[in-house]
């Protein structure tokens, strides 16, 4: 895999596997995640599969997902 950065093009990422929640919105906007070989995750838009990808470290990931569990981010949700 090529070298890796925030905002490359989701399409560079060869060979990952992308998935989505299942509690995703039924006209596809919703984000899509891939593990990456090296542990680091990607993030990309459903809606624009070929455009940017944010790629973060298993201990950013990690506490995203720790914090969306423990309900730090409810306030988002309308």
């Amino acid at each position: 895999m090529s070298h890796l950065y925030n905002g490359m093009p989701a399409a560079g990422l060869q060979g990952v596997v992308w998935r989505k929640s299942c509690h995703s919105n039924p006209n596809g906007s919703c984000l899509e995640v891939a593990a990456l070989p090296d542990g680091e995750v990607a993030v990309r838009n459903s809606r624009d599969p070929g455009g940017p990808a944010l790629i973060y470290t298993p201990a950013e990931i990690t506490a995203f997902l720790l914090g969306a569990k423990d309900g730090e981010f409810d306030y988002l949700i309308r």
